[in-house]
Parts: C-alpha cells; sequence; structure tokens
C-alpha cells in the first residue's frame, strides 16, 4: 500500500469532479484555512505570503499514484513547486503540501471557465466564495492600473 500525503487545494483542484478525473485515488480529508497566505490570479490561482490574509483550501489525501498525476498537471517543478506547510484540520495540526506558482508573473485575470470550475469547487464543498471574488477584483484591477499606464505612454509619446 503507498504512502498518502495530505494536499492542499485552493484552485481549480478544489472541483470535485474534476480531481475525481485527474486523481481518482484521492479522497476529500476536510476544509482548513490556510493562514498568512492570500490567494492570486496570474491567470492561474496561486497563493502568495501575506501575514494578514488566509485562503480557504480543501485538503485532499493523496496516494503516490496521484501526486505523480498532480505533478504533470501542474507544471511541476516548472510552473508550480511544492511546499510543505502546516494547517490545522478538525482541531489538530497537520502537515500538508501546497503547490505555489514560480516565478514573479504579473496579476492577471483567469479565464471565466478556469474561475467557474474553482467557484464551483468553493460551492460544492461550502467555502467562502469572497476570497475568490476578491482575488479576481484585485487581477482585475492590476490589469485596469497596467492598460492605464500603457495608454498614458503612448500619449506622453505622441504629444
Amino acid at each position: 500500500m503507498s504512502k498518502k500525503i495530505l494536499y492542499a487545494a485552493y484552485g481549480s483542484n478544489i472541483n470535485l469532479e474534476q480531481m475525481a478525473y485527474r486523481c481518482p485515488n484521492s479522497t476529500v480529508a476536510g476544509t482548513a484555512m490556510l493562514k498568512g497566505y492570500e490567494l492570486q490570479f496570474r491567470h492561474h490561482a496561486t497563493v502568495e505570503p501575506n501575514a494578514d490574509a488566509e485562503v480557504p483550501v480543501l485538503l485532499w489525501e493523496l496516494d503516490s499514484q496521484d501526486e505523480r498525476f498532480l505533478d504533470k498537471y501542474e507544471g511541476w517543478p516548472k510552473y508550480y513547486r511544492k511546499e510543505s506547510i502546516t494547517l490545522e484540520l478538525n482541531g489538530e495540526s497537520v502537515e500538508a503540501m501546497v503547490y505555489i506558482m514560480n516565478g514573479d508573473r504579473p496579476l492577471e485575470s483567469p479565464t471565466a471557465q478556469y474561475y467557474d470550475i474553482i467557484e464551483q469547487g468553493y460551492r460544492e464543498n461550502g467555502l467562502n466564495t469572497s476570497y475568490l471574488e476578491t482575488a479576481l477584483a484585485e487581477a482585475v484591477q492590476s490589469e485596469n492600473i497596467e492598460m492605464d499606464e500603457e495608454m498614458q505612454i503612448g500619449f506622453d509619446m505622441i504629444y
């Protein structure tokens, strides 16, 4: 029997249907709050350290085969890296693995389809969607500021 690990999902892997397809041997272990991180969209979801924030996560038990499937899907180790985090599950401190995006990509809105998949996962697992909505709003705001700056540079070059 292979050893199981706890995996903390915050993006599309919160979606039960997607995970059933992607990692058929995985089982839900519960929900928790990842404290000291904030949810961000950099086209895809990621979490970034922020002492004043928290992110709802769905904890999965993965066997080694499902972890390999997930590593491939997540583009590990190039696109996402794995980190070990400590969470509280049912009043108990547990260690879990989380994928965090590599590099310094700018905030960027996800596609509507990707966002909807995550939102469905939040709803089907009883998670507060305000975290998701805030991350989307921050990505949109960042894109608008960037676009305004580019337009000002173009305007300054013309005049």
